[in-house]
């Protein structure tokens, strides 16, 4: 009998915490909670302060670590019927480190370590701004594409470092002395600051040197940062399809029922569906360049018009 009662205990529990988890209300508690946490922080860095209320800060601190250990069993409780759905959720993983790090005696220890624990808890409001969301998202997709630039850019970097130190040490040691300070200078002309200073200079040396100074802002500020920002633009693209695509797939389960079989099947109809509209659209498109090369075979072959 405990065995069939206790899967209806779970979800019912499941049911009456996902209804406090997903309600308007709860959200804007916790968000608020989050900015007062960051207010908390920003409080403490005045000495003064800290000084005259050193115990209502510190009883603070330990209302907010309270308030959001409740948020993540609340939460925890919501997938009761389902615990692997809770994990899946990255958001949830980072929320639970965040609060059971700062619950560790060695973390209650080291203020420096607790400090930036409640740090990482100011991070969760992206959580409830789903624009901010996307962005997040859209850094960490763009990740593998920016490592390729970091190594195009480095590559840059050292081959006109060398050939700066070859040309210009002699004569500019403090700029183009070693490696080092060649390619100090050369990243700073990336931003274009001191351009000019350094196309005085140059010429000063060599007139060939505009060529120089030339080709490698070419490259480094205009052609390697629109690169950059090609790169996160289309993550940026990728992460709003993804948001959208949650939000879809959250709004169905909700209008189903999260234990309901037949989610997952309908989620799938309805994927097949947008892919049918993406040809439907696509062959209205090309339906008058059809239409167009089907009238001049007719005229080859001499068959008139409709």
């Amino acid at each position: 009998m405990s065995n069939g009662t206790r899967p209806l205990r779970s979800s019912a529990l499941a049911e009456r915490s996902r209804r406090v988890v997903e309600s308007d209300g709860f959200n804007l508690a916790v968000f608020c909670l989050i900015v007062g946490n960051a207010g908390l922080l920003g409080i403490e860095t005045y000495s003064g302060a800290v000084g005259q209320w050193r115990g209502e800060l510190k009883a603070a601190e330990h209302v907010f670590l309270a308030a959001f250990t409740a948020e993540i069993l609340l939460r925890a409780a919501a997938c009761a019927d389902r615990p692997r759905d809770f994990f899946r959720d990255p958001w949830n993983l980072f929320d639970v480190v965040v609060v059971v790090l700062a619950l560790t005696p060695f973390a209650r220890e080291n203020a420096t370590m607790l400090r930036l624990l409640r740090l990482a808890r100011v991070l969760r409001a992206a959580r409830f701004l789903p624009q901010l969301r996307i962005v997040i998202v859209a850094v960490g997709k763009s990740l593998p594409g920016t490592v390729s630039f970091v190594l195009v850019g480095a590559l840059l970097l050292y081959v006109y470092a060398m050939v700066g130190w070859v040309f210009f040490g002699r004569e500019d040691p403090e700029h183009y002395g070693s490696l080092g300070r060649a390619v100090l200078t050369l990243f700073l002309l990336m931003t274009l600051d001191g351009l000019g200073d350094a196309v005085r200079g140059g010429l000063e040396i060599s007139r060939w040197s505009i060529v120089y100074f030339a080709s490698f802002v070419l490259l480094g500020s205009f052609v390697l940062v629109n690169l950059l920002v090609g790169v996160v633009i289309t993550s940026l693209e990728e992460a709003r399809e993804l948001e959208d695509d949650r939000a879809r797939d959250v709004a169905l389960t909700g209008a189903i029922g999260p234990g309901d079989p037949s989610a997952l099947l309908l989620a799938r109809i309805e994927a097949a569906r947008r892919a049918l509209d993406e040809v439907e659209a696509g062959l209205a498109a090309a339906r008058p360049h059809l239409r167009a090369g089907a009238a001049d075979e007719r005229r080859a072959v001499g068959v008139p018009d409709r």
